[in-house]
């Protein structure tokens, strides 16, 4: 089982939402980033000068970050579905999440009101999601990319 760590800070944030991975759920959106051998501690993408970053052997192998916007409702609102979220992350990452992968969970109004059971479904299905659409590019690229027409079997020719 992966040990679960938190991103706390808005580089970490910024740099899992720059990977442009998401999927979304009727309640929650997940945003998901593979995170480079010996990146990060505070500023993934900001070493200090005239050292490399190197990765040490007690940094969680998935690590998740919690936000939810004011659109979703007052303070008292967003804690509940930031709590809601963290226990559901809580019982589905440790046992679907990938190593070395960083997670950030977004609340949607729905989540609040969804029933548990549901929002881990929702959760569950969004990392399988992101994982398997990463294992997929990463094969494409091994095998030369996608053929586009040619691997449907017609040709422009034959189109028009």
């Amino acid at each position: 089982m992966p040990t679960v760590g938190r991103l706390k800070t808005r580089p970490q944030f910024l740099r899992v939402a720059a990977a442009k991975r998401k999927w979304v759920t009727p309640g929650l959106i997940l945003q998901a980033a593979r995170r480079q051998h010996g990146t990060d501690r505070a500023a993934p993408d900001l070493p200090a000068a005239g050292r490399t970053p190197e990765a040490t052997p007690d940094e969680p192998e998935v690590r998740v970050g919690f936000t939810v916007t004011r659109r979703v409702g007052n303070a008292v609102t967003r804690n509940r579905v930031k709590r809601r979220l963290r226990a559901a992350a809580a019982e589905v990452f440790p046992r679907v999440g990938r190593d070395g992968t960083d997670y950030v969970v977004i609340g949607r109004s729905v989540t609040l009101v969804r029933p548990y059971e549901k929002l881990l479904q929702d959760l569950e299905q969004a990392v399988v999601k992101l994982d398997g659409k990463a294992r997929n590019r990463a094969g494409d690229k091994a095998r030369g990319g996608a053929q586009g027409g040619a691997r449907r079997g017609r040709s422009k020719e034959a189109s028009q």
